[in-house]
């Protein structure tokens, strides 16, 4: 089961489990039977692999007199399957921080901005030797969802490629944001970096050339 497949079958009894206790917070197997009109078994089966995904957890919960009963609820994780619209509300106050206040108050949010940023992977990026720090950026990125490469060249300019971009609907309209995304790169690893490269031009990825 994949997170696409649960969300283009909006009626799939694994979907129908998902929205269930969106609303109500917490569900027995005998109440997602009701739900479903399914077999316990059948309901067991699809519980089992909603928690192998992630999206679903049990905990034993006992009520006064009788055995105690499990209650499945949802997890963090499955906050991803519904609709999330920060892309579009951080575009919406960009735009107008830049309307209201003027591009030179949108450049001192941004840097302020990519200075938080950077100080989220200060326990990642913890090596003395530049080249490690990179690395352990480059994996920082990779667990964010960002794929990465690095490579060191012969004049020992090392590159670090991106191949999909984080804040790629703002990054599209704001060419602000490239220049955001420079400068944590420069704060994290201390060193010289320029963007050499964009995948917002004519570039397949954004080349990140770091010197010491």
């Amino acid at each position: 089961m994949s997170l696409p497949r649960l969300q283009s079958d909006s009626d799939s009894p694994s979907w129908r489990i998902i929205t269930h206790l969106q609303r109500r917070g917490s569900a027995t197997i005998k109440e997602l039977e009701d739900v479903l009109g399914v077999t316990t078994t059948a309901v067991r089966q699809h519980l089992a692999s909603l928690q192998g995904e992630g999206y679903v957890e049990r905990r034993r919960e006992s009520a006064g007199v009788g055995r105690p009963h499990h209650l499945y609820s949802l997890t963090g994780k499955a906050d991803e399957l519904f609709a999330c619209y920060c892309d579009d509300l951080a575009l919406t106050l960009l735009e107008e921080v830049l309307a209201v206040e003027g591009p030179e108050r949108v450049t001192l949010v941004l840097d302020r901005v990519s200075r938080r940023l950077a100080d989220g992977y200060a326990d990642s990026v913890r090596s003395s030797a530049l080249h490690e720090r990179v690395e352990e950026m480059a994996a920082a990125l990779e667990a964010r969802g960002v794929l990465t490469d690095v490579a060191i060249a012969e004049d020992d300019i090392i590159t670090l490629h991106t191949y999909n971009c984080p804040y790629h609907e703002l990054a599209q309209k704001h060419a602000e944001i490239c220049a955001m995304d420079e400068q944590i790169m420069r704060m994290v690893l201390g060193s010289d970096v320029s963007l050499s490269a964009c995948m917002m031009g004519d570039g397949g990825c954004c080349t990140f050339s770091i010197q010491s």
